[in-house]
């Protein structure tokens, strides 16, 4: 879980450490001396960089897909809660007061206690036990009319979807990439870098500006997989934004 000031630090320092890099090597190994080799070093910068691209253009699609498979599974768990509000209004008396209340209780707990603790790594307890409590309510209905069978009916539709997305937002919420993933990307990174820095450039300004560049955008990507990898953690996560509406919602 990174911070805006995290990423900002993390991508000076990148930027810093390629030039630092490209001077100290410049003084080891003299650009004029590597001009001579720049045909290898081409080739090999030319396979690396070729696999390097292929493998972070799909980290990044991938926890991209992932991102907004949870941003989508939030939008549906608040539809699902907002269509048990709405059922209840067909359910007796008793279980329809009390199945509006947990509603209303379930939205306000996932807005002030899921979203804090699943951004601070922690399993959310509090939704689940209202949801359990919303399960009991609609088991204790006895029904006596077609309108209240179809409600109920429905409601119970909807809980079971509720339940799933809630449980599929939980789940979303632990998600990572493996470590031996991570270690692909950063080790790729340096040598792609270090392959770009290598070459014998006659202008050796030009040459730091482009590995200037090079290394800026490696690193907005790399940083880029880093935020979105944590769909509820970070500066870049998914909003409670349907979940306020359901909540504003049930207050008419």
């Amino acid at each position: 879980m990174l911070t805006l000031t995290q990423n900002i630090v993390i991508l000076i320092s990148m930027m810093v450490g390629s030039m630092l890099f490209m001077t100290l090597l410049n003084r080891i190994w003299p650009r004029e001396k590597r001009q001579a080799h720049n045909d290898l070093i081409g080739w090999q910068l030319n396979i690396i960089g070729t696999t390097y691209a292929v493998i972070l253009g799909f980290m990044l699609y991938t926890v991209w897909t992932e991102f907004a498979a949870a941003n989508l599974n939030v939008d549906l768990e608040a539809s699902a809660l907002r269509n048990i509000y709405r059922l209840a209004e067909g359910l007796p008396e008793q279980q329809r007061v009390r199945l509006e209340m947990q509603a209303r209780a379930y939205a306000d707990a996932v807005i002030n206690q899921d979203w804090p603790e699943m951004g601070r790594n922690q399993t959310p307890e509090e939704s689940h036990n209202i949801n359990q409590a919303m399960w009991k309510t609609l088991m204790e209905v006895k029904v006596a009319s077609p309108t209240e069978i179809v409600a109920e009916d429905h409601a119970i539709s909807e809980l079971s979807s509720l339940t799933e997305h809630r449980r599929t937002r939980l789940l979303q919420s632990l998600y990572r990439l493996p470590t031996i993933f991570w270690g692909v990307l950063l080790i790729g990174g340096l040598l792609t870098i270090a392959s770009a820095s290598l070459f014998g450039s006659a202008n050796a300004r030009l040459h730091s500006l482009q590995v200037f560049f090079f290394t800026l955008l490696i690193t907005l990507v790399l940083l880029a997989i880093a935020d979105v990898n944590l769909p509820f953690r970070g500066w870049v996560h998914v909003s409670n934004y349907a979940f306020v509406r359901a909540q504003e919602n049930m207050k008419d």
